[in-house]
């Protein structure tokens, strides 16, 4: 018998063209279904282990009930209509922004009718899309004062990663419209500080030129100075 015969060859499998039958491959997913799995793989995060839990566990130490609580207060009262406020907790107080609804109300109403710097705010459960509405948020809010190193980043709010980040960009957002004193702002001024602003003085010429001449006479003087007496760089110097 055949060396060939007593060991056939085993048959190939069938090429990945072919393994769908007339479909030939799977299709690619939606927008949409992107954004449901990308949800869906958030909402079933496990808990955090190790070193990322020590973490997030120092992070959430940073999150102050009390100043949630004033902040709450201050949403509703800028918001104003009826805004149905959250329960008291973390997880609560970043359910009610997480969509970014609230959050794009909030900066609208810190600006003149007409002159909101984020025209529509769609109602929706898309994923993708409410992250969209935190970022124009985000956006608008360093664009009306809110230094950079106070704003969160969207996955902060998004993801619960850092609720204090939410909870400082949030106050910072509320001292800058103290501070403008704009007409716009809505709720007791006291819940926010004022930020500091440069103070710029202005001088008279006589101002000016009693300054420059105070800076002469602190200089010393060279009136009645004489080089008498004194030999060029270089020349014997005579020793009478």
């Amino acid at each position: 018998m055949d060396a060939s015969e007593q060991h056939p060859h085993p048959p190939h499998p069938p090429h990945p063209s072919t393994a769908h039958g007339a479909a030939g491959s799977l299709s690619p997913r939606s927008p949409l279904q992107s954004a449901r799995v990308a949800e869906a793989a958030m909402a079933n995060r496990g808990p955090s282990y190790g070193l990322s839990r020590e973490v997030q566990e120092k992070i959430d130490q940073k999150y102050d009930p009390d100043l949630e609580q004033k902040l709450v207060d201050w949403i509703v009262a800028q918001c104003g209509g009826n805004m149905e406020r959250p329960q008291s907790g973390k997880q609560n107080f970043q359910k009610w922004l997480m969509d970014g609804t609230i959050l794009c109300r909030l900066i609208n109403s810190l600006h003149a009718r007409g002159k909101e710097p984020i025209k529509k705010i769609p109602e929706t459960q898309m994923a993708f899309k409410q992250m969209e509405k935190i970022s124009h948020f985000l956006q608008a809010a360093e664009a009306y004062g809110v230094t950079t190193t106070d704003i969160f980043q969207t996955v902060d709010l998004w993801e619960g990663k850092d609720m204090a980040a939410v909870q400082r960009t949030l106050m910072a957002l509320g001292s800058v419209a103290v501070t403008k004193d704009d007409g716009h702002y809505r709720g007791d001024r006291d819940w926010f500080n004022r930020k500091a602003q440069g103070y710029r003085r202005e001088f008279t010429d006589e101002q000016l030129r009693q300054g420059q001449s105070l800076i002469g006479l602190q200089m010393g003087s060279n009136r009645g100075a004489s080089q008498a007496g004194m030999t060029g760089y270089g020349m014997h110097r005579q020793i009478m």
